[in-house]
């Protein structure tokens, strides 16, 4: 049965429920803004994609993890929604002097700091959830943010002018090329971190936030033991939509399923999760689709999934968690 909320609808949950959720991007940092702000810390989990790590300059750069800390430090640019509000570039401008490669990508002074630690920290024999555990609690974050693995998997797009790195595809080239196929090198021998396996042993719900199906879900879904891990679950799982009324909120999700032949709609999304997910929720601007996506099987709920600010993240985190309580009860 669905679940219809109005834009202005706010609804206050008591209680806890242990929670994993699976984000990447900019739209998947903001419902984990929202969940850390209404759950206790305790008990939340976030894993984030790492299919788009990449080294630049000597230094290992992880954008899906450092979008989700700044934005749970506070520290995140929201004109941007990725990088440090007010960073300057000195930095960049300096290589760029000196005609270093790769001064397309933008990173700015505070983030090189990041960057910096966590490179010096890797060299040292830290693994990656560990510099990140590490990172995290320098910056006063008490909710556990996880790459999906500490072995390297590499999302590679296939395009018609030719094989990409997602950060040349997605940066340098702007999501101009047309997408012929999308690949996670090393995937299939990456492993699940092993700081996962209590929180998913703990967790009563799985939430997979709304960030690209492609390459930002898609990449942790493709290491195996994290896939087993969602098809054994014995929880709820629950998706939200990164697709409203046919567009993408944020990133080249739409363009993507587009190229790749798949429907570009909060139903086309549900196709590629519905093995992965029991619950599924869309925007309300998409309420003609509800009788399409229980076809698939799927419990559907609708919501006002646009975060436009940090009181739109919370009401969406309550309203989920009001739902995942409902079906647990």
């Amino acid at each position: 049965m669905a679940v219809t909320s109005k834009r202005s609808a706010t609804r206050c949950v008591e209680g806890s429920i242990p929670i994993v959720a699976l984000a990447g991007g900019v739209g998947g940092a903001k419902l984990v803004q929202g969940l850390a702000s209404v759950l206790p810390a305790q008990d939340l989990t976030v894993v984030v994609n790492t299919g788009d790590d990449e080294v630049f300059h000597g230094l290992y750069i992880s954008p899906d993890l450092d979008t989700v800390m700044y934005s749970l430090a506070g520290l995140a640019n929201r004109e941007t929604g990725w990088g440090v509000a007010g960073d300057t570039f000195s930095a960049l401008g300096m290589l760029k002097r000196y005609g270093a490669v790769g001064t397309w990508f933008n990173l700015g002074d505070k983030d090189l700091a990041t960057h910096l630690e966590r490179t010096r920290l890797l060299r040292e024999g830290w693994t990656l959830s560990q510099a990140t555990a590490h990172l995290c609690e320098k910056l006063g974050i008490q909710v556990s943010l996880v790459p999906m693995s500490d072995q390297p998997v590499r999302t590679v797009v296939e395009t018609e002018e030719g094989v990409l790195p997602f950060q040349e595809y997605f940066v340098k080239h702007q999501c101009r090329p047309r997408v012929k196929r999308v690949r996670f090198e090393g995937a299939k021998t990456a492993r699940i971190s092993s700081s996962l396996e209590p929180a998913f042993r703990k967790a009563k719900a799985l939430v997979m936030c709304p960030s690209n199906p492609i390459v930002s879900i898609g990449p942790i879904l493709a290491v195996p033991n994290v896939r087993s891990r969602l098809d054994g679950f014995k929880g709820l799982r629950l998706a939200v939509s990164p697709i409203v009324a046919g567009q993408a909120l944020r990133g080249p999700a739409a363009k993507m399923l587009q190229e790749l032949g798949e429907e570009v709609s909060c139903v086309g999304v549900a196709r590629r999760l519905r093995e992965v997910c029991d619950i599924f929720v869309i925007d309300m601007l998409d309420s003609d689709r509800q009788q399409e996506i229980q076809a698939l099987g799927l419990d559907m709920v609708v919501l006002d999934t646009v975060m436009n600010s940090d009181e739109d993240k919370a009401r969406l985190a309550r309203q989920i968690l009001q739902v995942l309580r409902d079906r647990l009860a």
